[in-house]
């Protein structure tokens, strides 16, 4: 299976020379909301490391969706810094693919232009954030700004784009009885919860018409109770089959209620806590980031289980991403007829990943999953703790007490 691996691989009308894709782990390399020669160097190294498709995380499709100072907005004016992004992927023989989404009750308040926006408004303790509740206009806005994204994605060069319809951002917090509490046609019942993905999809496939892959990322369930479980998550699944999608990406977590739920491990929070300025906040965090952010067991491809029942009910491709460490974890899972693997942390790591399986200088990485790389966010942009120089003590012994590592290569 290992061979399968780096066989060409189909989705919509990209053929991919192996089935192999970065996922749209956020890189945090967008300052001012545009690309910056970190993040084109970045996924050039990805590419050249032997991936079949990589993907540029969280882009924006208007202000109101940003979350972080870091994060891209996808509009007019990144065009040509994403155009040689895309020209520098394409260049090392890879496929580029972009993530659009909205980052919904996530969104900060300094970046996004006002309160953020959520199905229903509350208190965000994750945030911690205060989003008001969404009036239709709101919504018909944010329709049209995926369609917009679309064009201005296909302008950027980009062979693929990826919905981002998971882990608790704006689309999966309208499908979620956990964070949808309307009473209108867009909350309620099953029907009226999936509405504002099917609208958003209704935009989407037509305006990436024949030449653009549409992938979507979906939860296989949110991860705790009072959010979609599985079956309400596989009905999800079979609309957007049904819509056209040319694949599925399966994940699954909350980032506002079961955060490690995606990723598993711990947090270190210590690392998290240094790139946040305010001081009240930079305490809370340290003392009860562990509350609100409880660590889950890591152990390799964690999501397998829920992902072979969504292959099983379903005929379009599938994206296969969570924990995936080594050769044995790989060809398990591509024996399970995925058709495709996705990685994250292990790029982080190493860009090279890909292309020392293939030649076989490796059968694992060596990424140990402290989940520094997601804490770095906070601090700058993403990057793995073997790579950095002189890290504090404290922060060592947090990495060192917090490895959660589980996996048939343990590191």
């Amino acid at each position: 299976m290992i061979e399968k691996l780096f066989t060409e691989g189909v989705i919509g009308p990209l053929k991919i020379r192996n089935r192999s894709i970065r996922s749209a782990a956020y890189e945090g390399m967008a300052p001012g909301h545009m690309v910056s020669d970190e993040l084109i160097d970045y996924h050039r190294a990805v590419a050249a490391g032997g991936i079949g498709m990589t993907t540029v995380a969280y882009a924006s499709v208007m202000q109101s969706g940003l979350s972080f100072p870091n994060q891209l907005w996808l509009r007019k004016e990144a065009v040509p810094g994403l155009r040689k992004l895309t020209d520098a992927v394409h260049a090392e023989g890879a496929h580029a693919s972009i993530q659009i989404g909205h980052c919904g009750n996530m969104a900060c308040y300094r970046l996004s232009g006002g309160l953020p926006w959520a199905p229903s408004g509350g208190i965000n303790l994750y945030g911690p954030t205060f989003p008001r509740t969404m009036h239709r206009k709101d919504i018909s806005e944010v329709i049209d700004h995926f369609k917009l994204a679309v064009g201005l994605a296909r302008e950027s060069g980009f062979d693929a784009i990826e919905v981002h319809a998971g882990h608790g951002y704006l689309i999966s917090q309208f499908l979620s009885p956990y964070s949808n509490h309307r009473k209108d046609n867009y909350g309620g019942s099953f029907e009226n919860r999936t509405r504002l993905m099917r609208e958003v999809m209704d935009q989407v496939m037509p305006a990436a018409g024949n030449d653009m892959a549409v992938l979507v990322k979906m939860n296989m369930r949110d991860g705790f109770k009072g959010g979609m479980d599985i079956e309400e998550c596989l009905e999800v699944a079979k609309i957007l089959e049904k819509t056209g999608v040319h694949a599925i990406i399966l994940s699954g977590g909350f980032v506002s209620r079961a955060p490690m739920y995606v990723m598993r491990g711990a947090m270190p929070f210590r690392v998290m806590s240094a790139g946040v300025k305010n001081p009240v906040t930079r305490m809370l965090m340290r003392w009860f980031g562990g509350v609100l952010c409880k660590p889950e067991p890591f152990e390799e491809a964690y999501f397998l289980e829920d992902a072979c029942r969504f292959r099983n009910a379903l005929k379009l491709p599938l994206v296969y991403v969570g924990g995936l460490n080594s050769r044995e974890a790989i060809e398990k899972t591509l024996g399970k007829g995925f058709d495709f693997v996705a990685f994250a942390r292990a790029l982080v790591n190493d860009p090279a990943f890909i292309r020392k399986l293939e030649t076989g200088e490796s059968d694992c990485t060596e990424c140990n999953t402290s989940n520094f790389c997601v804490a770095s966010i906070y601090t700058g942009s993403m990057r793995c703790h073997q790579h950095v120089d002189h890290l504090p003590e404290k922060w060592k012994k947090e990495l060192e007490k917090g490895r959660p590592c589980r996996s048939s290569c343990s590191s």
